[in-house]
Protein backbone atom coordinates (compact mmCIF):
# COMPACT_ATOMS: atom_id res chain seq x y z
CA UNK A 1 0.00 0.00 0.00
CA UNK A 2 1.12 3.19 -0.93
CA UNK A 3 2.10 5.79 2.06
CA UNK A 4 0.80 8.37 -0.04
CA UNK A 5 -2.84 9.62 1.81
CA UNK A 6 -5.81 10.47 -0.86
CA UNK A 7 -6.96 13.77 0.33
CA UNK A 8 -10.59 12.14 -0.43
CA UNK A 9 -10.18 10.14 2.53
CA UNK A 10 -8.88 12.74 5.23
CA UNK A 11 -8.90 16.68 4.70
CA UNK A 12 -12.38 16.19 2.47
CA UNK A 13 -13.91 13.01 3.95
CA UNK A 14 -17.18 14.92 4.76
CA UNK A 15 -17.54 15.31 1.54
CA UNK A 16 -17.33 12.00 0.85
CA UNK A 17 -21.41 11.60 0.03
CA UNK A 18 -21.28 14.23 -2.08
CA UNK A 19 -18.86 12.42 -4.34
CA UNK A 20 -20.67 9.30 -4.28
CA UNK A 21 -24.05 9.02 -2.51
CA UNK A 22 -24.83 6.08 -0.28
CA UNK A 23 -27.58 4.96 -2.87
CA UNK A 24 -25.55 4.39 -6.11
CA UNK A 25 -24.49 1.38 -3.83
CA UNK A 26 -27.76 -0.32 -4.01
CA UNK A 27 -27.58 -2.39 -6.80
CA UNK A 28 -23.92 -3.03 -5.75
CA UNK A 29 -24.99 -4.55 -2.38
CA UNK A 30 -27.72 -6.26 -3.70
CA UNK A 31 -25.38 -8.26 -6.24
CA UNK A 32 -22.94 -8.98 -3.26
CA UNK A 33 -25.59 -10.48 -0.66
CA UNK A 34 -26.65 -12.58 -3.80
CA UNK A 35 -23.66 -14.22 -4.37
CA UNK A 36 -22.74 -14.40 -0.97
CA UNK A 37 -26.19 -16.35 -0.38
CA UNK A 38 -25.35 -18.53 -2.98
CA UNK A 39 -21.78 -19.33 -2.13
CA UNK A 40 -21.95 -19.87 1.54
CA UNK A 41 -21.42 -22.83 2.83
CA UNK A 42 -23.45 -21.96 6.29
CA UNK A 43 -26.07 -19.03 6.78
CA UNK A 44 -23.62 -16.01 6.78
CA UNK A 45 -24.83 -13.86 9.94
CA UNK A 46 -21.51 -12.02 10.75
CA UNK A 47 -19.55 -9.75 8.32
CA UNK A 48 -16.38 -7.96 9.12
CA UNK A 49 -15.34 -5.23 5.94
CA UNK A 50 -11.92 -4.08 5.60
CA UNK A 51 -11.39 -0.51 4.48
CA UNK A 52 -15.30 0.21 4.85
CA UNK A 53 -14.89 4.19 4.03
CA UNK A 54 -17.97 6.09 5.05
CA UNK A 55 -20.07 3.23 5.25
CA UNK A 56 -21.73 3.22 1.95
CA UNK A 57 -21.66 -0.56 1.11
CA UNK A 58 -22.67 -1.33 4.61
CA UNK A 59 -25.39 1.27 4.86
CA UNK A 60 -27.27 -1.77 2.45
CA UNK A 61 -25.64 -5.12 3.78
CA UNK A 62 -26.46 -3.62 7.36
CA UNK A 63 -29.98 -5.16 6.32
CA UNK A 64 -28.95 -8.73 6.19
CA UNK A 65 -26.10 -8.45 8.24
CA UNK A 66 -24.05 -7.92 11.73
CA UNK A 67 -21.29 -5.09 10.32
CA UNK A 68 -17.98 -5.16 11.91
CA UNK A 69 -16.44 -2.16 9.76
CA UNK A 70 -12.77 -0.53 9.77
CA UNK A 71 -10.88 1.46 7.59
CA UNK A 72 -7.53 3.05 7.78
CA UNK A 73 -8.68 6.60 7.94
CA UNK A 74 -10.59 7.73 11.21
CA UNK A 75 -11.91 10.73 9.08
CA UNK A 76 -14.00 8.25 6.80
CA UNK A 77 -14.78 6.23 9.87
CA UNK A 78 -16.49 9.25 11.35
CA UNK A 79 -18.64 9.54 8.58
CA UNK A 80 -19.44 5.74 8.92
CA UNK A 81 -20.42 6.25 12.17
CA UNK A 82 -23.00 8.72 11.11
CA UNK A 83 -25.08 6.99 8.90
CA UNK A 84 -24.50 3.24 10.47
CA UNK A 85 -24.62 4.07 13.98
CA UNK A 86 -25.37 0.17 14.71
CA UNK A 87 -22.60 -0.74 13.04
CA UNK A 88 -19.17 -1.78 15.47
CA UNK A 89 -16.54 0.31 13.82
CA UNK A 90 -12.59 0.17 14.41
CA UNK A 91 -9.70 1.90 12.95
CA UNK A 92 -7.39 -0.15 11.20
CA UNK A 93 -4.85 -0.78 8.36
CA UNK A 94 -6.23 -4.20 6.48
CA UNK A 95 -2.33 -5.88 6.17
CA UNK A 96 -1.92 -5.90 9.94
CA UNK A 97 -5.43 -5.47 11.49
CA UNK A 98 -5.73 -7.93 14.07
CA UNK A 99 -8.84 -8.23 15.87
CA UNK A 100 -8.42 -11.43 17.16
CA UNK A 101 -12.23 -12.45 16.33
CA UNK A 102 -13.80 -14.66 13.27
CA UNK A 103 -16.71 -13.81 11.04
CA UNK A 104 -19.27 -15.64 8.78
CA UNK A 105 -17.30 -13.57 5.77
CA UNK A 106 -15.22 -10.95 5.21
CA UNK A 107 -15.58 -8.30 2.45
CA UNK A 108 -13.62 -5.98 0.76
CA UNK A 109 -14.30 -3.62 -2.15
CA UNK A 110 -12.60 -0.89 -3.84
CA UNK A 111 -10.39 -0.38 -0.88
CA UNK A 112 -8.24 -3.60 -2.30
CA UNK A 113 -6.82 -1.01 -4.91
CA UNK A 114 -4.58 0.64 -2.90
CA UNK A 115 -2.78 -2.09 -2.17
CA UNK A 116 0.37 -1.22 -4.57
CA UNK A 117 2.54 -4.74 -3.94
CA UNK A 118 2.32 -8.48 -4.03
CA UNK A 119 3.68 -8.23 -0.09
CA UNK A 120 1.10 -6.30 0.53
CA UNK A 121 -1.63 -8.38 -1.04
CA UNK A 122 -0.54 -11.48 0.45
CA UNK A 123 -0.51 -9.50 3.92
CA UNK A 124 -3.95 -8.60 3.15
CA UNK A 125 -5.12 -11.83 2.50
CA UNK A 126 -3.59 -13.59 5.55
CA UNK A 127 -5.89 -11.00 7.42
CA UNK A 128 -8.79 -12.05 5.76
CA UNK A 129 -8.34 -15.82 6.04
CA UNK A 130 -7.54 -14.94 9.47
CA UNK A 131 -10.57 -13.19 10.46
CA UNK A 132 -12.72 -15.69 8.52
CA UNK A 133 -13.96 -19.01 10.14
CA UNK A 134 -13.52 -22.91 8.63
CA UNK A 135 -15.46 -22.43 5.39
CA UNK A 136 -16.31 -19.05 6.07
CA UNK A 137 -16.41 -16.85 2.55
CA UNK A 138 -14.24 -14.02 1.65
CA UNK A 139 -15.04 -11.62 -1.35
CA UNK A 140 -12.71 -8.87 -2.71
CA UNK A 141 -13.67 -6.59 -5.26
CA UNK A 142 -11.14 -4.66 -7.22
CA UNK A 143 -11.69 -1.87 -10.27
CA UNK A 144 -9.70 -4.00 -12.47
CA UNK A 145 -7.56 -6.61 -12.85
CA UNK A 146 -4.82 -6.22 -15.32
CA UNK A 147 -6.71 -7.83 -17.84
CA UNK A 148 -9.67 -5.61 -17.40
CA UNK A 149 -7.74 -2.21 -17.45
CA UNK A 150 -8.45 0.57 -19.27
CA UNK A 151 -7.83 4.28 -19.30
CA UNK A 152 -11.24 6.20 -18.35
CA UNK A 153 -12.45 9.68 -17.64
CA UNK A 154 -15.86 10.10 -15.46
CA UNK A 155 -17.64 13.32 -13.79
CA UNK A 156 -20.23 13.25 -11.10
CA UNK A 157 -20.79 14.63 -7.90
CA UNK A 158 -24.25 15.33 -6.02
CA UNK A 159 -25.59 18.94 -4.00
CA UNK A 160 -26.33 16.72 -0.27
CA UNK A 161 -24.99 17.18 2.29
CA UNK A 162 -22.90 19.43 0.75
CA UNK A 163 -22.37 20.77 -3.13
CA UNK A 164 -19.55 19.29 -5.05
CA UNK A 165 -18.37 18.04 -8.42
CA UNK A 166 -15.35 15.95 -9.66
CA UNK A 167 -13.76 15.11 -12.80
CA UNK A 168 -11.97 11.50 -12.39
CA UNK A 169 -9.07 10.28 -14.99
CA UNK A 170 -7.95 7.33 -14.43
CA UNK A 171 -4.39 6.16 -16.07
CA UNK A 172 -1.61 4.21 -16.53
CA UNK A 173 1.94 5.36 -16.90
CA UNK A 174 3.52 2.07 -17.73
CA UNK A 175 1.33 -0.79 -18.77
CA UNK A 176 3.61 -3.54 -17.50
CA UNK A 177 4.02 -1.99 -13.67
CA UNK A 178 1.77 -2.85 -10.59
CA UNK A 179 0.27 0.85 -10.38
CA UNK A 180 -1.90 3.15 -12.29
CA UNK A 181 -3.66 6.34 -11.26
CA UNK A 182 -6.68 8.00 -10.67
CA UNK A 183 -6.43 11.76 -10.54
CA UNK A 184 -9.31 14.02 -9.24
CA UNK A 185 -10.34 16.99 -9.67
CA UNK A 186 -12.69 18.31 -7.30
CA UNK A 187 -15.29 21.39 -7.19
CA UNK A 188 -16.86 22.17 -3.93
CA UNK A 189 -18.82 25.16 -3.54
CA UNK A 190 -19.81 27.03 0.00
CA UNK A 191 -22.38 29.28 -1.07
CA UNK A 192 -21.59 31.25 -4.15
CA UNK A 193 -17.85 30.04 -3.29
CA UNK A 194 -15.81 27.43 -5.22
CA UNK A 195 -12.51 25.95 -4.54
CA UNK A 196 -10.91 23.71 -6.56
CA UNK A 197 -8.43 20.75 -5.57
CA UNK A 198 -6.11 18.26 -7.36
CA UNK A 199 -5.99 14.75 -5.13
CA UNK A 200 -4.08 11.67 -6.45
CA UNK A 201 -4.56 8.25 -5.76
CA UNK A 202 -1.97 5.61 -6.82
CA UNK A 203 -3.38 2.11 -7.17
CA UNK A 204 -2.38 -1.29 -7.93
CA UNK A 205 -2.70 -3.65 -10.52
CA UNK A 206 -2.35 -7.24 -10.53
CA UNK A 207 -3.09 -10.09 -13.31
CA UNK A 208 -5.18 -12.79 -12.53
CA UNK A 209 -2.69 -15.41 -11.93
CA UNK A 210 -1.08 -13.42 -9.61
CA UNK A 211 -4.29 -12.98 -7.75
CA UNK A 212 -4.70 -16.86 -7.52
CA UNK A 213 -1.04 -17.33 -6.83
CA UNK A 214 -1.25 -14.83 -3.64
CA UNK A 215 -4.70 -16.69 -2.78
CA UNK A 216 -2.63 -20.22 -2.79
CA UNK A 217 0.01 -18.56 -0.88
CA UNK A 218 -1.99 -17.81 2.20
CA UNK A 219 -4.12 -20.97 2.01
CA UNK A 220 -7.25 -19.98 0.49
CA UNK A 221 -8.57 -21.43 -2.48
CA UNK A 222 -10.58 -19.15 -4.68
CA UNK A 223 -12.65 -18.55 -8.00
CA UNK A 224 -12.98 -15.45 -10.06
CA UNK A 225 -16.73 -14.22 -10.95
CA UNK A 226 -18.04 -11.28 -13.60
CA UNK A 227 -20.35 -9.53 -12.72
CA UNK A 228 -23.05 -8.15 -15.25
CA UNK A 229 -22.54 -4.68 -13.42
CA UNK A 230 -20.44 -2.38 -15.62
CA UNK A 231 -16.89 -0.45 -13.87
CA UNK A 232 -16.03 3.05 -14.99
CA UNK A 233 -14.32 1.65 -17.81
CA UNK A 234 -17.29 0.00 -19.14
CA UNK A 235 -16.02 -3.33 -18.33
CA UNK A 236 -17.52 -6.07 -16.01
CA UNK A 237 -16.84 -5.92 -12.29
CA UNK A 238 -14.37 -8.97 -11.31
CA UNK A 239 -15.23 -10.21 -8.21
CA UNK A 240 -12.80 -13.08 -6.31
CA UNK A 241 -14.53 -15.25 -3.67
CA UNK A 242 -12.54 -17.55 -1.49
CA UNK A 243 -12.41 -19.92 1.37
CA UNK A 244 -9.91 -21.99 3.19
CA UNK A 245 -8.85 -25.15 2.03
Amino acid sequence: MSHHQPRMYYEFAEWFTSLTAPEEYAEEADLYHRLIQQESKFTVKTMLELGAGAGNNASHLKQHYQMTLTDLSPAMLTVSKKQNPECEHHVGDMRTLRLNRQFDAVFIHDAIDYITTLDDLKATLTTTKLHCKPDGLIMIIPDYVHETFAPSTIHGGHDAPRSMRYLEWTWQADPDSHIYYTDFAYMHRDGIDVITSHDRHICGLFSEAEWFATFEAVGLTAKLSRSDILGDSNVPQTIFIATHY
